[in-house]
């Protein structure tokens, strides 16, 4: 052992010993230098060991593989290395579907049939901190007409997908993993056993918590030391590829597939629209038999959302990824694109936009898996202190995507991707109100105003296209956001999980008012000739059926603006610049099994 480490050598284990003789052959001495003898600081000295330990143990090819990749992706970034030198771009082959059409609805019919040999996969290592709330983003409302939580709407999604798709079959049970954090696991973990797991089966749920990476102090891959502890090295989030390597590692993929499974589906934890677009993604991928889906929204030119590209290199490679925006049109400008990223005839992007939601058939998952170790294509950021690229402001580390996973794949794989219409697939929560209001007129805020305007914006249209009379929105601002207000409908996704489901269950001539609330929570609830100006709510058990029908007529709940700087309202209201007034209402609840008819 080198002198820095001198007689501290006899704290360690064997396992240690072998860690530590890596690191100083990799130059990582800095580490123990200037260390106290044996009988100073022991308790700590070990600390660190075991904290030397973990991050050998969480990373694919341990500590080492690190120290070199990060060698190397630090030369690369000092040269400037385009990491898209030799590719040139071209339009990748995919589905582009419109909502509620034929082809559509026979996507819809066969993803809810394929939905009993999936698995679903969220990444939820996020806090709510840049959105001004101080909690676990799944533990946010997706909208305040009812109060439902992100991950209680997941989660019911998922049970309602379960149900429909083993329909006349023993039912199945859909797994569901949540990739955590340090930061949000012990959360998590809390609000599901304190919600029942909002009706899923316990055992369904496996939580996995992805660990930190070592930071790095300079160009030579010298792992940071903590400023405030010399026994500490600091560390970073790696990001959300790590699920890969987490779902590779703990087995699970295994499990599945030998139960039967042939689909993963990787979604991010705050667009309260995607189980829209779930089924008829999922329908998608079974019938173009994708590897992988990346699921996409139409994407305006040089808008500040990744691409979905084919890049094809001179060497014959080639792969169907996401480029970030920023990098898109310098790369199609230097391949004989003089125009760079220009809307098509359609009005938009050749490119679509990506939106991380992956689906991936497990077969072949497994097997690039088991050559990769579930080790994704990094990057590295470091934010350099002059243009001589030496030093850097503050430590950096490796970083990966979940969705840069078909980097490594061979060229045989089927990669695709399946467009959708913004409307009803994407509305992130990720700004905050003071963010939001920044945004350029006519960009999407991003925020928890917009994203709740969308959810009642979609179900108006979906109900609209169902044979709803459904009045023109009213435009209002909230926290300085100019956001269309339509009338607020909610329903659970058991009872309109598919487009074809939900105009099974409206027939006549129905009607809502824009000031209107309608939430709808029961499966067998049918609307007949009903008309809506005010607010009703239906709410009845699984084995009950309601037809709803006649005139609702009361003073419903008023929209209220609410300011972000309110320090008397809560956070969850603050956050989206509006409350309700719940001055009047209808509410009707079915609480025992049987026909019943409700008429205003």
């Amino acid at each position: 052992m080198a002198s820095s480490l001198g007689d501290n050598s006899n704290l360690l284990s064997p396992k240690q010993h072998e860690l530590v003789k890596m690191l100083l052959d990799n130059g990582q001495d800095h580490l123990f230098r200037d260390w106290p003898g044996p009988g100073v600081d022991d308790d700590e000295k070990k600390a660190f060991f075991d904290q030397l330990v973990l991050l050998d143990s969480s990373y694919p090819g341990g500590l080492e593989a690190y120290i070199n990749n990060a060698r190397k992706l630090l030369a690369d970034s000092k040269a400037g290395n385009n990491p898209f030198d030799g590719f040139t771009p071209s339009v990748p082959t995919g589905e582009t579907l419109t909502f509620g059409d034929e082809n559509f609805i026979k996507f819809e019919e066969t993803g809810v049939r394929e939905a009993r040999r999936a698995a679903f996969v969220l990444v939820a290592g996020g806090l709510g901190e840049r959105l001004g709330y101080n909690g676990i983003k799944v533990a946010l409302p997706a909208e305040t007409t009812t109060g439902t939580r992100f991950l209680q709407h997941y989660i019911e999604s998922i049970l309602a997908l379960q149900e429909a798709s083993s329909e006349g079959e023993s039912e199945t049970q859909i797994p569901f993993v949540i990739m955590t954090s340090d930061d949000t696991h012990g959360r998590t973990l809390e609000l599901l056993k304190s919600n029942s797991y909002f009706g899923m089966h316990p055992t369904q749920v496996t939580l996995l918590k992805q660990e930190k990476v070592a930071c790095l102090e300079d160009n030579d891959a010298r792992l940071a030391l903590d400023p405030q502890n010399r026994y500490r090295i600091q560390t970073k989030p790696h990001g959300h590829g790590d699920v890969h390597s987490l779902l590779h590692s703990s087995g699970i993929l295994k499990v599945w597939h030998n139960a039967g499974l042939k689909w993963v589906l990787f979604f991010q934890d705050t667009n309260g629209l995607l189980f829209k677009a779930i089924p008829s993604a999922l329908g998608v991928s079974s019938t173009k038999q994708y590897h992988v889906n990346s699921l996409a929204v139409p994407r305006k030119a040089k808008e500040a959302i990744g691409g979905i590209t084919r890049l094809t290199h001179s060497d014959g490679r080639s792969m169907v990824i996401n480029v970030e925006y920023n990098q898109l049109d310098p790369l199609l400008r230097a391949s004989g694109y003089p125009d760079g990223d220009v809307n098509s005839e359609t009005g938009y992007s050749p490119f679509p936009g990506n939106i991380n939601q992956l689906i991936l058939e497990l077969g072949p998952y497994i097997e690039e898996l088991a050559k990769t170790g579930g080790a994704i294509q990094e990057f590295v950021n470091p934010k350099y202190k002059d243009a001589s690229k030496t030093s850097f402001k503050s430590s950096t580390r490796l970083e990966c995507m979940m969705q840069d996973y078909p980097k490594t794949l061979p060229p045989s794989a089927r990669v695709g991707f399946t467009v959708m219409e913004t409307w009803f697939a994407y509305a992130p929560v990720k700004n905050n109100a003071e963010d939001a209001a920044k945004v350029p007129k006519g960009n999407p805020y991003h925020s928890a105003t917009s994203g709740e305007m969308a959810i009642y914006r979609a179900n108006s249209l979906i109900l609209k296209k169902a044979g709803f009379q459904v009045a023109d929105p009213v435009l209002q601002a909230f926290n300085g956001q100019e956001v269309e207000v339509w009338p607020r409908i909610t329903w659970k996704p058991k009872w309109g999980l598919t487009f074809s489901l939900i105009k099974s269950k409206v027939s006549g001539n129905c009607s809502i008012s824009q000031r209107s609330t309608l939430a709808i929570k029961g499966k067998k609830i049918f609307i007949e000739n009903l008309s809506v100006d005010g607010a009703l709510i239906i709410d009845a058990v699984d084995d009950t059926e309601v037809t709803v029908g006649g005139s609702v007529q009361n003073n419903g709940w008023t929209l209220e603006p609410v300011d972000f700087k309110d320090a008397s309202e809560p956070e969850v209201l603050r956050i989206r610049g509006f409350k309700f007034n719940k001055v009047e209402q209808v509410e009707a609840k079915y609480s025992e099994p049987g026909k019943f008819h409700f008429k205003a």
